[in-house]
């Protein structure tokens, strides 16, 4: 029986993008919607993957090399194959992480599937991105704000109509951890006209989804020292031998407080 709280009349960000990305956990209406979007943008489903893929990368690097553990990972998404905690513990068992999203599908699986390993610990909280001092009140019982935090944010930034707002919450999320802390932004642009139409059947099916520029996406990194290569297509962000490094319609980065 589905949860009364799950609205399957109206498609899910996270539930299409599970439908685009192969998955089960969606409804009738989202993969309306996905094969909506596909049909206007043939390549979305590699826009997910391409997302996906630099999520791993980001997070293996702040584990790794940048030596990181804690992680507030905002638009979670539904849990799939290499989800944050396991790749930040798989590095750094005692890595501590929150993630938050507002989709009640996601939750739901989010408490049954991202079980933390005993030397670590993971946590939830149901907010929305247009929320951030609640997001940062909930995340401090489980994170200490006082040391670096890796703050993943993609896929998200979109679903907020505003620019000006959009990096306003970046900038509030920001000013709440210390230096050392990261940033990584992976968000669809406007830079196809394939991708506008894509945009088009979003917004029609009353879910819609604002693309930026690249240059949009780079002002969210303000005052941040960029990582190699900078702000560039997701998938061209430090690919591995052999990966697809096709343009996409989807820009990324990742920076580091100073």
């Amino acid at each position: 029986m589905t949860d009364p709280k799950i609205d399957v009349t109206r498609p899910s960000s996270a539930r299409v993008w599970n439908y685009l990305l192969d998955g089960k956990d969606n409804f009738a209406v989202d993969r309306e919607l996905g094969e909506a979007l596909r049909s206007a943008n043939p390549a979305i489903a590699a826009v997910a993957q391409a997302q996906r893929r630099f999520l791993i990368e980001a997070v293996t690097l702040f584990a790794g090399e940048a030596g990181i553990r804690q992680f507030l990972d905002i638009g979670t998404g539904l849990p799939t194959a290499n989800n944050t905690h396991e790749v930040a513990q798989r590095v750094a068992p005692e890595s501590r992480i929150v993630y938050v999203d507002n989709d009640p599908l996601v939750l739901a699986h989010a408490r049954a599937l991202l079980t933390s390993s005993p030397a670590g610990v993971t946590a939830y909280i149901d907010s929305n991105v247009e929320d951030p001092e609640r997001i940062l009140d909930e995340a401090a019982r489980t994170l200490d704000l006082s040391r670096p935090v890796a703050l993943t944010m993609i896929g998200i930034l979109g679903n907020v109509a505003d620019y000006d707002q959009a990096r306003s919450i970046v900038a509030r999320l920001l000013a709440a951890v210390p230096s050392g802390s990261y940033l990584a932004v992976s968000d669809g642009t406007s830079t196809s006209a394939e991708s506008v139409e894509s945009q088009r059947v979003a917004k029609g099916s009353g879910h819609p989804y604002n693309l930026r520029t690249p240059e949009q996406i780079a002002g969210y990194f303000e005052g941040l020292e960029l990582l190699e290569p900078g702000v560039v297509p997701t998938s061209q962000w430090r690919p591995q031998p052999g990966s697809d490094t096709s343009d996409l319609d989807v820009y990324c980065a990742v920076g580091r407080k100073p």
